[in-house]
């Protein structure tokens, strides 16, 4: 979306009642079978805002009971046409404008996401997702195909059944719309499991699924942990595809639980290091303005944040001073208070992780420009932080950080950087500044990375595919090539008496 076509933001809601805490099977909110509850909390005050119900084995097998119902032969969502599918999506997408100040309030209480990119940036990709999907919904076509012989053969793309979706912490409405749009857009049904940090916009999502007319069991909602509810999905004999994003060490375990069950289709959005590379001949000011965006947005919360950024050494130490400019003018405090920058990480577990990662950054002999440890005395809040002389080998250069964090690294020549950039498990995103578009065309064609971003960082649109090499994880979402994981392709081939041409 440009920025001429943005709306206004609007003040956030206050005295924000949480509804919706059951889990939601069939249409109907149910208590956990267990009977047992989690708490929920704000990030930037570390109150606790609700509790919700703990979904475990037996809730997940209800709603995976539920979903199979749904998806019978004969049953009111088989039997829609894709058109009216269609409609329902874009109802769904109605109801999210209808409620995108509440939603975007309970995103930035409940995730710590600044509420103007909540409101912008997530809740405007959600309801474009879900316009998305829903003009395909009636374009997923087979083909026929000339096979030798007295024969007709065509095609069918078929919807896969039942489909476990895992939705991660860091844009808990925004991912929960990259898996059901495409999902239900083909015909599937869905049984969700929301991060247990971040359960309450999928719950008042599904208060939406059932406002708009989405028949019982089509969409299914159940909270709970990751060892319990997310594991029983992973291995549900009754399950026919999991998708899921989150880390790599949980993708491998999905993965595993998927070929140890009944080889269900699997979907990994995961991990990312991704290098961005800014060039000598880069408009300089830009290339910063971009590679923070790239690495700041969400407090680093980002798959694909610009996390190994590698300056030409010409430009270096002016690259350098430029950034640590830029870091020391953000403003910290509460995500939905207007003029604020950066918001809290999403837990205690999260935050220290990255203290700890920042802490070797300094024994490991990086220079620390700027910030490097905690700020304020309530919130999970960390000081926008650059290291400069960063090297290959250190933990900040190899490892995930998850946060506010940006190491900048030195080099020299073309071969060297593609090499270095390349030098990782991971593939899932890239930038490139420079003004030669020879070498952006080089660059992009050699590094490893489902996504190459030239000149710019972080654009991603429902119309793109996304998605990583090697262990960023198996398949795409959006695009046209999203939807085709969410399909089985069937051969029908008919005798006939006589075929023409």
């Amino acid at each position: 979306m440009s920025s001429s076509a943005m709306p206004d933001v609007p003040v956030p809601l206050t005295n924000l009642k949480f509804q919706y805490t059951k889990i939601f099977i069939n249409n109907e909110w149910h208590s956990s079978v267990s009977g047992k509850k989690f708490p929920v909390f704000n990030p930037a005050t570390e109150e606790k805002l609700c509790e919700v119900e703990e979904g475990d084995k037996e809730d997940v097998d209800k709603a995976v009971k539920a979903a199979r119902q749904s998806f019978q032969i004969g049953s009111p969502w088989r039997t829609m046409d894709a058109s009216e599918r269609g409609r329902l999506i874009n109802k769904l997408a109605d109801l999210i404008e209808r409620d995108r100040l509440l939603l975007a309030t309970m995103e930035s209480m409940n995730g710590g996401k600044l509420f103007s990119n909540a409101y912008l940036m997530d809740l405007g990709g959600c309801i474009k997702t879900l316009r998305y999907c829903a003009g395909w919904a009636d374009k997923i076509q087979g083909r026929t195909i000339p096979i030798d012989g007295n024969f007709f053969t065509y095609t069918r793309n078929e919807p896969i059944g039942v489909c476990g979706q895992i939705i991660p912490w860091n844009f808990p409405l925004v991912m929960l719309m990259w898996k059901i749009g495409p999902a239900l857009s083909c015909g599937n049904t869905v049984v969700v499991k929301p991060a247990e940090q971040t359960p309450l916009t999928a719950l008042h999502m599904a208060s939406l699924i059932k406002e708009a007319g989405f028949p019982p069991g089509v969409v299914n909602i159940v909270p709970g942990y990751g060892p319990t509810a997310g594991a029983a999905i992973s291995s549900h004999m009754d399950v026919d595809k999991v998708a899921f994003t989150g880390s790599t060490q949980v993708g491998k375990m999905i993965k595993e639980a998927a070929g140890k069950s009944n080889l269900k289709r699997v979907t990994l959005e995961l991990g990312g290091k991704s290098p961005c590379i800014v060039f000598a001949d880069a408009d300089l000011d830009s290339a910063v303005a971009f590679a923070h965006h790239g690495v700041f947005y969400h407090q680093g919360q980002c798959c694909i944040a610009a996390s190994r950024l590698f300056v030409e050494e010409s430009i270096y130490d002016e690259f350098v001073r430029k950034s640590v400019e830029q870091a020391r003018k953000y403003v910290l405090g509460n995500p939905l208070t207007p003029g604020v920058n950066q918001g809290p990480q999403i837990d205690k577990e999260q935050y220290e992780k990255i203290l700890d990662l920042i802490e070797s950054g300094k024994t490991e002999g990086a220079k620390l420009e700027c910030g490097g440890g905690p700020w304020g005395n309530k919130g999970y809040f960390i000081q926008p932080t650059v290291f400069s002389n960063v090297t290959d080998e250190m933990r900040i250069a190899k490892e995930e950080i998850f946060g506010p964090v940006q190491q900048i690294m030195k080099f020299k020549s073309l071969d060297d950087v593609i090499k270095r950039a390349n030098n990782t498990f991971y593939g899932l995103s890239a930038g490139i500044f420079t003004k030669d578009i020879d070498k952006a065309i080089t660059v992009s064609s050699a590094l490893q990375a489902g996504t190459v971003w030239v000149n710019c960082y972080s654009v991603v649109s429902a119309q793109c595919p996304f998605g990583g090499f090697k262990m960023s994880g198996n398949g795409r979402e959006l695009g046209e090539y999203g939807l085709h994981e969410y399909t089985e392709v069937k051969t029908v081939t008919i005798k006939i008496s006589q075929k023409n041409s």
